[in-house]
């Protein structure tokens, strides 16, 4: 089936989000008289969740009540600034410019909850042309599991062999297959250090969002 419509996964896929993270914790520890960490070293665990970068940031028990008011002061302190320093990975203005000049459609399912999803949409001027947002909010079962896959095409319209779903993570191309969409795999997002996007099963993995130009116009010409 021709392609219809392209779908993103936000955080390491769309945009990069790491930046806003890292801010808040490091002004965590600064608040608390510590020293920064490596910005890579929180970077490396963005794709875990909040629960991962804090445990990446400060030495605690998880298991501690400690553990819980640190998770629960990141995510209010990153609901306050979410979308400071997130930007549209380089090249992605212009690989978006293109979807909409070929006349499909493009938006985002993520697991980013809608309360940090939205607002970062808004401020970055991509609310008005993305043609959906799924977020956990949305959804009984989050990616891996295709629900917000199913949910995103049935809001569009469209059957899922007509969307190619991009992402940054190995939830995300299995949420994709399942859902009997094309997959696509980047490399630049945040991936693990032990990760490797070219064994998680995608139709293609790509170095740059504008490699994508070249998927999509083989998608739609079906050639």
């Amino acid at each position: 089936m021709r392609l219809r419509a392209v779908l993103f996964d936000m955080d390491g896929t769309l945009l990069d989000t790491a930046p806003d993270f890292i801010a808040v914790a490091q002004a965590m520890r600064i608040s608390r008289g510590l020293a920064p960490v490596p910005a890579q070293q929180i970077r490396d665990v963005v794709s875990g969740g909040a629960r991962a970068m804090v445990l990446s940031a400060f030495d605690v028990d998880p298991l501690s009540s400690e553990f819980e008011e640190l998770r629960l002061e990141f995510l209010a302190r990153y609901q306050e600034h979410c979308a400071v320093h997130s930007r549209l990975y380089d090249g992605m203005s212009e690989l978006l410019d293109e979807i909409e000049r070929s006349n499909l459609l493009w938006g985002v399912v993520t697991n980013k909850p809608l309360r940090f999803a939205e607002p970062i949409m808004q401020q970055l001027g991509l609310a008005s042309r993305s043609a959906v947002l799924v977020c956990p909010d949305h959804v009984a079962r989050s990616k891996p599991d295709p629900e917000p896959m199913l949910l995103a095409c049935r809001q569009l319209d469209l059957d899922p062999s007509a969307v190619l779903f991009v992402g940054d993570d190995l939830r995300d191309i299995e949420s994709g297959r399942a859902a009997g969409s094309r997959t696509a795999a980047v490399r630049y997002g945040y991936i693990h250090p032990e990760d490797n996007p070219s064994n998680w099963g995608a139709d293609v993995v790509v170095d740059h969002p504008l490699e994508l130009r070249e998927v999509l116009d083989r998608a739609l010409c079906s050639c």
